[in-house]
C-alpha cells in the first residue's frame, strides 16, 4: 500500500478533556474546472433513507477550503478493546469542547500494539454499512510506505508498513450521478491534507459513466467515495484503529450531527475480532447463468473480429465481458470470500470491498494496477495477455514461451503499453518503461507486462490523468472511443464498476487498481461475477470463452458446483 510519511498532530493535554487542538488549513486551489470532460445530462441524485443520516461532500462548493484538517494519535495500547474505549473517551473530550469552525475533518487515532488482519476486524462488525476495504500489492522495494506514530516526546519514532484498511460508516461521502469531474475530485480534496495523509476517501467510478445504471449498481451512483466514521488500519506489526468526524454547515451537517452518528456507529462497532478460516461455507451452486451464452459469446466475438478486419476502421482492439449470474443455496458473505481470494494471489494483486448502504457489496482481487501517484511522482502498468501456470517447472516455461511469443498476445499487449505510455508522456516530463515487455507470474495465471513511471508538471495533473488513464485499452480496447461504442452495442448487462477505477485519494497520494477480477454480491440473490477478454486480430472465440472460465475459476472455485443430492432427487422424471 501506498505511503503516509507523517501526520498532523491533535495535542491533548489530557484524553478526557481536550485543551487545545493544532490546525492545519487546506490550500485553496486556483485552477477552475475542466470544461471539456464530461458534457452530459444528469439526474438529480435522490439519497436512501440510510444516507440521509449523513454527508454528501459533492453537495459542497469545491473551491472553498474546509476550516480545519486534523488527526491526533492518543497512547498506544495492547488491544481493539481498550483502543475503542480510549476513541470514546477521546470523542466525550471532543464533545464537551467543540472547536468554533464552520466546516472541517479531525481523525483520532490509537495504535494497537498486536497486528490484526484488517480483514477479520471488518467481518466482525455484523455487516455494518456502508463499509469498505483496501488491500495493496506488496511493494518490498519501497520502504517509505509506511504509518509513523510518534514516541512519549513527541518525536516520530516507530515506523510500520500499511498492510490493509477496513472501515465502516462515512465520515462524508461522495455520490453523484454524472461522471466523475474536476469538481467532484476538486469536493474531493476539500477534505484531505498532506499534513495528515491518514485522511483518505476510498471508493470506485463506473466503467463506463454515459451507460445507463442498471438496478444492481444504483446505489454506487456514478461514484462512490466514502472517508470511514470508524477505520481499522492493518500494519506489519501492528494495528490502528481510528475514528473521523466531518462537518460542513453550508451542506446542513453540523458539527453536533456528525458527532452523534460517530457515536451511534461506535455504538455497534464490535471489539471481538474472531481470524477468519479463510474459506467460505462451500454453498451449492443451484443455477449459473452467462450473459451472453457461450453461441451469443461467439456471434460477438465473429463480429468484432469482423469490424476489426475492416480496412476502413481505426479499431485494432475491444475488450468484451462476461456477467455471470450465480445463484447458490445460501447466501455467500462477500467478507469471507474474499478472505478467500486473497489467498489466491497474495501480495501480487490488490484486494477490495465497497458497500455503500442498502447496496450489494462489490468485491475483488485484481492484479491490475492502474497508477499510484506519490507527490510528482507517478507509476502504470500495462498488462495483457493471459495463460494459466504449468504443473510442473517445465511446463511452466513451455506456457511463458508460449505467451512471450504469440503474435496475438504481442499485438494486444503493445497496444495496451503505447496507449499508456502516449496519455502519461501529455502530462509528464518524461516517461520511462521498463522493463518494456517481461512476465508477471501468478499463482493461477501469467500475464505479459510493462511498468511505466514519470513525473508529473504538477499535482493537479492527478486529476487528468486519471481521467485519461481510464478506460485503458486493458478493459476497453483502442480506439477508445471506437471500443467504447462498440462494447455499448455489444454488451446487453451493466458493467457497473467493474473494469473501472478502484482505490483511494489522500493528502499527496493516491493510488487505483482497475476494478477486474471482480463481482457484485447481494443478499438473497447470489453474485454476479464478471470477466473480461481482449479482442484482437487472431482472436478465436472457444479460446476467449476458456480464458473467461480460467478469470472466474478464481471466485467459483470456493463454491460446490453441484447441486444438492435431494433437488436432483425431486427432478427425477420432470419433463425437460
Amino acid at each position: 500500500m501506498a505511503s503516509a510519511a507523517g501526520h498532523c498532530l491533535v495535542r491533548f493535554m489530557d484524553p478526557d478533556s481536550m485543551k487545545s487542538i493544532s490546525m492545519c488549513a487546506q490550500p485553496v486551489s486556483s485552477r477552475h474546472s475542466l470544461q471539456k470532460f464530461h458534457h452530459v445530462n444528469i439526474t438529480r441524485y435522490q439519497s436512501c433513507s440510510l444516507s440521509m443520516a449523513m454527508m454528501n461532500g459533492c453537495k459542497g462548493d469545491p473551491r472553498l477550503p474546509v476550516d480545519i484538517i486534523d488527526s491526533c494519535t492518543l497512547p498506544a495500547v495492547p488491544s481493539p478493546a481498550l483502543a475503542l474505549e480510549k476513541l470514546h473517551s477521546a470523542i466525550f473530550g471532543l464533545k464537551s469542547n467543540p472547536p468554533p469552525f464552520t466546516s472541517g475533518i479531525i481523525r483520532l487515532q490509537v495504535p494497537i500494539e498486536e497486528q490484526i488482519q484488517a480483514i477479520d476486524w471488518l467481518h466482525a462488525q455484523h455487516q455494518l454499512l456502508p463499509r469498505c476495504f483496501f488491500s495493496g500489492r506488496s511493494r518490498k522495494k519501497d520502504s517509505d510506505i509506511s504509518v509513523v506514530f510518534p514516541n512519549g516526546n513527541g518525536q516520530s519514532s516507530v515506523t510500520h508498513n500499511l498492510v490493509s484498511v477496513a472501515g465502516v460508516g462515512s465520515a462524508v461521502f461522495f455520490r453523484n450521478l454524472h461522471p466523475f469531474s474536476y469538481n467532484d475530485w476538486r469536493s474531493i480534496k476539500r477534505f484531505i491534507s498532506t499534513e495528515c495523509p491518514m485522511i483518505r476517501a476510498y471508493g470506485a467510478m463506473r466503467f463506463d459513466a454515459r451507460a445507463n445504471i442498471s438496478s444492481e449498481w444504483e446505489d454506487f451512483g456514478s461514484f462512490y467515495f466514502m472517508i470511514p466514521q470508524v477505520e481499522f488500519d492493518e500494519l506489519e506489526r501492528s494495528s490502528t484503529l481510528a475514528v473521523t468526524l466531518a462537518w460542513d454547515d453550508a451542506l446542513s451537517w453540523t458539527w453536533a450531527k456528525a458527532i452523534s452518528t460517530l457515536e451511534s456507529t461506535m455504538d455497534k462497532v464490535s471489539s471481538k475480532i474472531v481470524r477468519l478460516q479463510k474459506e467460505v461455507s462451500r454453498t451449492f451452486i443451484l443455477s449459473n447463468h452467462h450473459s451472453p451464452s457461450k453461441m451469443h459469446w461467439d456471434l460477438a466475438v465473429k463480429k468484432a473480429l469482423e469490424i476489426i478486419n475492416r480496412s476502413s476502421t481505426p479499431l485494432t482492439k475491444v475488450v468484451l465481458a462476461r456477467s455471470s449470474r450465480v445463484i447458490t443455496a445460501t447466501d455467500i458473505d462477500p467478507i469471507a470470500w474474499l478472505a478467500c481470494l486473497k489467498q489466491v494471489e497474495g501480495e501480487n494483486a490488490y484486494q477490495f470491498c465497497l458497500q455503500p448502504p442498502d447496496a450489494p457489496a462489490f468485491i475483488g482481487n485484481t492484479p491490475e494496477q492502474l497508477f499510484h501517484r506519490k507527490w510528482l511522482k507517478i507509476t502504470s502498468e500495462a498488462l495483457a495477455g493471459t495463460r494459466g501456470r504449468g504443473g510442473t517447472t517445465a511446463l511452466d516455461l513451455q506456457i511463458e514461451h508460449d505467451l512471450l511469443s504469440s503474435p496475438k498476445d504481442h499485438l494486444e499487449f503493445t497496444i495496451v503499453r503505447e496507449s499508456i505510455r502516449s496519455k502519461l508522456e501529455a502530462v509528464c516530463n518524461r516517461v520511462v518503461i521498463e522493463p518494456k515487455k517481461a512476465i508477471r507470474k501468478l499463482p493461477r495465471v501469467q500475464h505479459l507486462y510493462a511498468r511505466l513511471a514519470g513525473r508529473l508538471r504538477s499535482e493537479d495533473e492527478e486529476y487528468d490523468i486519471m481521467a485519461s488513464l481510464h478506460p485503458s485499452p486493458a478493459v476497453c480496447g483502442f480506439p477508445t472511443e471506437e471500443a467504447r461504442l462498440l462494447i455499448a452495442e455489444t454488451e446487453v448487462f451493466d458493467r457497473g464498476m467493474y473494469a473501472g477505477p478502484v482505490g483511494w485519494f489522500g493528502g499527496g497520494e493516491s493510488e487505483f487498481a482497475v476494478g477486474i477480477r471482480s463481482a457484485l454480491v447481494e443478499k438473497g440473490l447470489g453474485a454476479l461475477i464478471y470477466a473480461g477478454t481482449g479482442i484482437v486480430e487472431g482472436s478465436n472465440p472457444s479460446l476467449e470463452w476458456d480464458e473467461l472460465e480460467l478469470k472466474t475459476s478464481q471466485f467459483t472455485k470456493f463454491l460446490k458446483l453441484e447441486v444438492p443430492l435431494r433437488s436432483r432427487f425431486e427432478n427425477i422424471g420432470t419433463p425437460n
